[in-house]
């Protein structure tokens, strides 16, 4: 093991984003109270960036290595120098599997069922899911749980009622136009992104779509604007600062020989389902 630089090495996928705010906010309390500082680099979505934040991270000698994924990234050889020389990496939110390092994450498969769940048992027959690539663990994940919902309920599924769009206003607004020309519209939606389900239902409205009588919406993240938008948004809860905090102490773990597992660990962190005024229609099952 190299000297150490009391340093620690973040890659996120994005910076603007909620989540990663909480996130990085555990990571440093940890980090602070332990005495070390992080190195925060973002990959705004693009593989390429991220392979050079790894190797820009790993010639600046941090002891370890805090990592969550782009939606391009396919394959972690670029992050076989640190573990080749003994630096952790401890993967956190977007994750691969990986035969020696540990992982951050939770459950987004049962997240993606409650929501869907909800929606059911709110009275919506015809549900569509609006989420971003499903090449990224996240995204698979929560669509796994909302295709499992419905086939334990009996509801059916056509093609046409998967969307895929970037999280962002545009992806949105993209969304909305693309539900509005369904014959007939879905009359739930699970979004799995907060923002792109405040767009969403933003532009519904203007449109004279009735949220939630007319279109029930479930999104994802537990965004502060979920709670500021009429009708509040029923959202799943996505606990960035755990995530941050069970990540940092993970790789402390690591750094101070309380873990020397050469196995990987999955971490999972609690989430819920957090309903609001968007999705609550008074119906039971």
């Amino acid at each position: 093991m190299p000297d150490r630089t009391n340093t620690i090495g973040v890659i996120v996928h994005k910076l603007d984003s909620y989540f990663i705010t909480c996130a990085l906010k555990g990571m440093e309390a940890v980090a602070a109270a332990h005495g070390y500082e992080l190195i925060i680099t973002h990959s705004q979505e693009s593989m390429e960036m991220e392979v050079a934040n790894a190797q820009l991270l790993f010639e600046r000698r941090v002891d370890g290595l805090l990592a969550s994924l782009t939606v391009e990234t396919k394959g972690l050889s670029h992050f076989s120098a640190f573990t080749d020389e003994g630096v952790p990496v401890v993967f956190f939110d977007r994750v691969e599997k990986t035969g020696n390092s540990d992982m951050v994450v939770i459950d987004n498969a049962r997240c993606g069922f409650m929501a869907t769940e909800h929606l059911i048992k709110q009275g919506c027959r015809r549900i569509a899911i609006v989420t971003s690539s499903l090449k990224r663990n996240v995204y698979a994940q929560r669509y796994k749980g909302f295709r499992e919902a419905l086939k334990d309920y009996t509801i059916p599924f056509t093609e046409d009622l998967l969307i895929l769009e970037d999280n962002d206003k545009d992806g949105g607004l993209d969304a909305a136009w693309q539900i509005m020309h369904m014959d007939p519209m879905p009359d739930g939606l699970f979004i799995t992104n907060d923002l792109v389900a405040a767009m969403c239902m933003h532009t519904l409205k203007e449109e004279g779509i009735c949220i939630p009588e007319d279109i029930a919406i479930v999104g994802f993240n537990n965004d502060p604007m979920g709670r500021l938008i009429t009708p509040t948004l029923s959202t799943i809860d996505y606990p960035g600062f755990e995530i941050g905090k069970t990540a940092a102490i993970s790789l402390l773990d690591h750094l101070s020989g309380v873990s020397s597992s050469p196995q990987s660990k999955t971490a999972i962190v609690p989430s819920g389902l957090i309903v609001r005024g968007s999705s609550l229609r008074g119906h039971a099952m």
